[in-house]
């Protein structure tokens, strides 16, 4: 069983694509945009991640379904200002659904992980994480935590057959790409050895790998293609 959040667009909309050619089962989340993909393995849901209680209804509701659970949180949402010029609720709003609604969705499902001695929990940090770029200091924030965050759940979950790690993603085909400038993408590009964006296979590969292996816990794996 695969959960995606964020599932109606970029990344998780293609993760979602991926699997249901594999013929993996698939609980899909999305918030506001509602996904277009009609897949008998897949079964959507509306939901907002940053609600707890939510949250706990949703998997109460299909906790007859989950087994061998691998989380893959994709959710994510940018604000781009200044930090002497942001606007506190937005820029707290980044934190809520890039952090707290991520932390909603992983404590809620560890229970039935531990019961069940298995689980994957799969989170998508950044590049942006590491390397300074101004007007995203929300952003910047909110994947920085995520890594803290599953260390700390690492350890916690080990020996029940939990794994939790992030992947650190560049500058891809998919997600937000869209809403860089042009001018600053092609700087960007110059900057990656390939000079090439990452493509969406080497995103499914690495997340098959982390599925696929127990040893790597609480890690942090860059796909970035070595950016200067």
């Amino acid at each position: 069983m695969i959960i995606i959040t964020g599932a109606s667009k970029g990344i998780g909309k293609y993760l979602c694509e991926e699997y249901a050619k594999k013929n993996e089962t698939i609980i899909a989340i999305y918030n506001s945009t509602k996904i277009d993909i009609i897949n008998k393995n897949i079964k959507s849901y509306q939901l907002n991640t940053t609600k707890h209680a939510d949250v706990l209804d949703l998997i109460e509701s299909v906790k007859p379904e989950l087994k061998n659970i691998t989380l893959i949180n994709c959710a994510g949402i940018n604000y781009n200002s200044f930090a002497h010029k942001a606007d506190i609720q937005k820029w707290a709003e980044v934190i809520q659904v890039n952090l707290i609604g991520t932390f909603n969705m992983i404590s809620s499902l560890l229970p039935i992980m531990r019961e069940q001695s298995f689980g994957r929990i799969i989170n998508f940090g950044s590049v942006v994480a590491e390397m300074p770029s101004p007007g995203i200091s929300a952003y910047a924030a909110s994947k920085s935590a995520l890594f803290g965050m599953s260390k700390s759940i690492a350890v916690e979950n080990a020996t029940k057959g939990i794994t939790i790690n992030t992947v650190n993603l560049g500058y891809s085909e998919l997600g937000m790409i869209s809403e860089v400038p042009d001018k600053f993408l092609e700087e960007i590009t110059k900057r990656i050895p390939s000079n090439k964006l990452c493509k969406p296979s080497d995103i499914f590969n690495t997340i098959e790998y982390l599925r696929n292996t127990e040893y790597i816990n609480g890690a942090q794996i860059n796909i970035n293609g070595g950016i200067i």
